[in-house]
């Protein structure tokens, strides 16, 4: 059995793993190995200067942990280490783990009451027109860089696209998108982060503010609409909420995808001319370099012991998708297909938009590689840098080369696409009631209307050229 953990303020919380360094960021799986071998299944880290916390290591002890709300609870103002001063309140990691009135940080009926009105109001999204959104987006991001031969994937197209599309399905001015980002940004790397989350919330303050006076089809409106009845702050935390977990995230699953097709030969292709489709790869992603690596923070609401270890009251539990997802324990198991991943989280706060994550991810990927097809990395793979930080997993930069292409779209600002399927009821508030549509008998993702395609390559050196590509969505 492993040691027990010291109680908070002890050497071996104050000395854990710096998940912020750089060498963590080089080289996550080293990280996770040493400190499987070191503590077990549970082990001390620091967030971030002066902000410690147990990381769960083991699949087991994540899913313990995820799906025990009567022991683990969400609510960061059971945090002692915040509220005892012992982690000061401009800490970086504070924007990412303090209390918000909003689903992820609630338990029990009031989460049940927030999750509800998130949930209603993503189903009223048809995938269809989100999936014609996404390549519009998409080809009016690469016609910027297409002419050019070269481009910086992530800050060319995989930060800017899922901004474009989530602007569309919260109803949020173009203006707002440079704002967004920087407030995203910032929290998320743990740069400036008090300031980035102040002009995050003034900037959603103001959409919620637009929208109360002028509703419309879109996210934010329905939120406003539902039965549940979202005041002004709960719009704005659960504005938060969504679009947090809808950019960066999904800026970091294109990009690590796009990083595994260019680099990997299992999905590149080889001299024999085998591939494997992208939706390979995009599973290969969220069991290995999942876009949120370490997240989903809970506070243990009594002193309880966990695989051998004590874990006191109130100090925060952050879950290892990343190392959960590469448990030894789980060596042999096959990938390709299997979605038994905790790149999504489990239990009550499992995403709730995964569905709609994967489908734009899919398309991102699809139509670059449709419109690029002979795209190649500027770097070796093993000289591509990561941007530390303790939760996600990001590339700084993805360098490419490829043929210049010819811009074939317009660069106008398309025309917008209703973005609830044609049956939908008008929602808007006013006295009409709420009729969410349904989404389809037993699928929790949206479903495609097209038929997959294949893709393969053939590589001579370094040079890899796309013949065909892959369809983007299987189905489960």
């Amino acid at each position: 059995m492993n040691a027990p953990l010291p109680p908070p303020g002890c050497p071996a919380h104050q000395d854990g793993f710096p998940l912020h360094s750089p060498e963590f960021a080089a080289d996550p799986a080293d990280v996770y190995a040493r400190l499987r071998a070191e503590h077990g299944q549970l082990a001390p880290v620091e967030l971030y200067p002066g902000a410690t916390a147990t990381l769960a290591l083991s699949y087991q002890a994540c899913l313990d942990v995820l799906r025990s709300p009567e022991t683990f609870s969400k609510d960061p103002r059971r945090w002692k280490g915040l509220a005892d001063g012992r982690v000061a309140p401009d800490n970086p990691a504070v924007p990412m783990m303090a209390y918000r009135p909003n689903a992820l940080f609630a338990d029990g009926d009031t989460h049940e009451r927030l999750r509800g009105a998130v949930n209603d109001s993503l189903d009223r999204i048809d995938p269809n027109a989100l999936r014609s959104y996404v390549e519009r987006s998409a080809d009016r991001l690469i016609d910027t860089f297409a002419g050019h031969g070269q481009a910086d994937l992530v800050a060319d197209y995989a930060r800017p696209l899922p901004l474009l599309v989530f602007n569309e399905l919260f109803g949020s001015p173009a203006e707002f998108g440079d704002r967004l980002v920087r407030g995203m940004s910032g929290i998320f790397d743990g740069v400036d982060a008090e300031a980035a989350n102040a002009e995050l919330s003034a900037t959603l303050f103001e959409l919620v503010s637009r929208k109360r006076a002028d509703p419309g089809p879109d996210v934010t409106s329905w939120l406003m609409a539902h039965p549940a009845a979202l005041n002004d702050e709960e719009m704005l935390h659960h504005l938060v909420l969504l679009m947090g977990a809808g950019t960066e995230p999904q800026l970091n699953l294109i990009s690590n995808t796009l990083r595994l097709l260019l680099s990997d030969d299992r999905f590149a292709g080889d001299l024999a001319g085998g591939s494997l489709p992208v939706e390979d790869a995009l599973d290969e992603v969220l069991w290995t370099d999942p876009p949120m690596a370490n997240y989903a923070v809970h506070y243990p609401v009594r002193d309880v012991e966990l695989a051998g270890h004590l874990l006191p009251e109130g100090e925060p539990v952050v879950i290892s998708f990343a190392a959960a997802n590469t448990d030894p324990a789980l060596a042999g198991s096959p990938r390709t297909g299997n979605r038994a991943h905790l790149a999504w989280s489990a239990g009550p706060h499992a995403c709730p938009a995964q569905g709609h994550a994967r489908l734009i991810a899919s398309v991102a990927v699809e139509r670059l590689l449709d419109r690029l097809p002979d795209l190649e990395l500027d770097v070796k793979p093993d000289e591509l840098r990561w941007r530390p930080g303790p939760f996600h997993r990001a590339l700084a930069a993805l360098p490419v080369h490829f043929p210049p292409a010819t811009v074939t779209t317009s660069l106008a600002t398309p025309q917008a696409v209703p973005l609830t399927a044609p049956t939908a009821p008008d929602d808007a508030p006013g006295g009409r009631s709420w009729t969410p549509t349904a989404a389809p008998s037993g699928s929790t993702s949206p479903e495609p209307t097209s038929t997959p395609k294949t893709a393969r390559s053939t590589r001579t050196g370094r040079s890899r050229g796309w013949s065909s590509l892959v369809a983007w969505w299987r189905g489960r």
